[in-house]
């Protein structure tokens, strides 16, 4: 594929370079923020030889490639300039135009998309040796009492531990505020001695106070929400005090007195909140777990594709997170995108045996294996949206595969990002194989269901 090619094209159609405020890209699109949405032309954009699908959503306009993305991205910055490079700019009048044109929903999936997406892989990694860490030990390949284990064991648990601060440097970021202050804050949730005056307290029954006021013995260790409402609060407290310091002390003066504004305020009032929205989701989903426990994995199942669309299935990425952390457990995200990822890659490998035109039969069959690999936007802006019932048939199969897990009660134990390599991260601690025995035999119903849908289905080539 001739790259520098097809950004000359999609830039041609995107209302050319003088129009491009920010590029940036993720695992399979292409995300403009344009100074006049008025200037693009999707259809154009979307018959491009080499774009498998675009939609203008949420204050961005995203093109979706696949796995070359990063060259084409690097084209199109080659062509624009490398201040358009996402992230490498201060607002621009134009974003903040576009920014002011979001509805209060697409802000905040914006939000948490913005500050979860860098991060996936960090976790995903650690999820991984987890994962892989519970299957070595579970056919006893590795001895739980061996310092192999420990290494790998505390290696996977790293970026889960310190989520915070990972967060808090990437929500920072996003908020477009001091990446290292957001990283600080998050630092200072889960430093030893914080931990340390905390279980001192409860030992002493005494409590904590800092300048008088009452801090809640909490710990934040793998915890999402405290350090996002954290860095929202240093995205309005930062701009005001660089604003009124004298920039010859600003560079020394400003971040201490954004610490000692912001900081007490987190261990007061933001963490203690953030706490109390894990605890009370952590009963919401143990009463669903217990009255009506296909509900959640049967709807994220069916209706992951249409949440991929709008960029929704971040928003359910830090409530996994957080019951996971809540109860070791999470029920809410993996196992219902998980079968709906399989779903997907199914109803695709079905349509491509459908399909009498060979270059969508190959362009079928490959991305429905990519599907079932996790990576699910290529099948879906390629196959199942423009065709519309392969998207049927993955939802029939999503569905079903999410209501077998629901019913057998089934949750992943690690962060894995959703796919058929994610299967290892339903073996719990004590290395038992039955949760993993029904993510495998979910996952091969909702593949079953799905391809036989879209054979029922067929396809129409029109």
């Amino acid at each position: 594929m001739d790259f520098k090619k097809l950004a000359a094209e999609i830039l041609e159609n995107v209302g050319g370079k003088e129009n491009v405020v920010q590029v940036g890209h993720c695992a399979t699109r292409l995300r403009f923020v344009l100074k006049d949405d008025s200037l693009t032309s999707l259809d154009a954009v979307k018959k491009i030889k080499g774009v498998l699908g675009a939609v203008n959503n949420g204050g961005q306009f995203q093109i979706v490639i696949g796995g070359d993305v990063p060259f084409v991205h690097q084209e199109v910055v080659e062509i624009v300039g490398t201040n358009a490079n996402m992230g490498s700019v201060d607002a621009d009048p134009a974003e903040t135009a576009s920014d002011n044109r979001k509805g209060i929903v697409n802000k905040v999936l914006d939000m948490i998309s913005g500050s979860m997406f860098p991060i996936v892989p960090a976790i995903a990694g650690g999820g991984m040796i987890k994962a892989v860490l519970a299957l070595l030990s579970a056919f006893n390949i590795i001895a739980k009492s061996s310092q192999t284990y420990q290494f790998l064991n505390f290696m996977g648990d790293a970026p889960f531990y310190f989520l915070p601060v990972l967060l808090g440097f990437s929500a920072a970021k996003k908020f477009k505020v001091n990446e290292f202050v957001g990283a600080s804050l998050g630092a200072m949730l889960i430093s030893p001695t914080f931990i340390n005056m905390v279980n001192a307290a409860r030992e002493s029954s005494e409590g904590l106070k800092l300048l008088g006021l009452p801090v809640q013995m909490v710990s934040y260790s793998s915890s999402v929400i405290p350090i996002m409402l954290t860095i929202w609060l240093l995205s309005y407290v930062e701009p005001f005090v660089r604003k009124i310091m004298p920039k010859q002390i600003r560079m020394i003066f400003a971040p201490m007195v954004e610490f000692l504004i912001v900081a007490p305020i987190m261990f007061w009032l933001l963490g203690p909140i953030g706490n109390w929205l894990g605890m009370g989701l952590g009963k919401i989903m143990s009463f669903l777990n217990n009255v009506a426990p296909w509900i959640v994995p049967t709807l994220v199942g069916a209706f992951t594709p249409l949440m991929v669309m709008t960029g929704m299935h971040y928003g359910l990425i830090p409530l996994g997170t957080a019951q996971l952390a809540a109860t070791g457990i999470d029920t809410i995200a993996g196992p219902g995108m998980l079968v709906s990822n399989i779903a997907q890659g199914g109803a695709n490998l079905a349509a491509s045996l459908k399909f009498k035109d060979g270059e969508k039969r190959a362009l079928a069959s490959s991305v429905g294996i990519e599907a079932i690999c996790g990576i699910t936007e290529p099948a879906l802006y390629g196959i199942s949206l423009p065709y519309r019932k392969p998207l049927y048939a993955a939802i029939i199969g999503g569905a079903v595969g999410g209501f077998f897990l629901g019913i057998m009660k089934v949750g992943r134990f690690a962060q894995v990002p959703p796919s058929i390599f994610a299967l290892p991260s339903y073996i719990p601690a004590d290395g038992s194989l039955n949760v993993l025995y029904m993510a495998a035999a979910a996952s091969a119903i909702s593949f079953v269901v799905a391809f036989v849908a879209e054979m029922i289905l067929g396809v129409d080539e029109k």
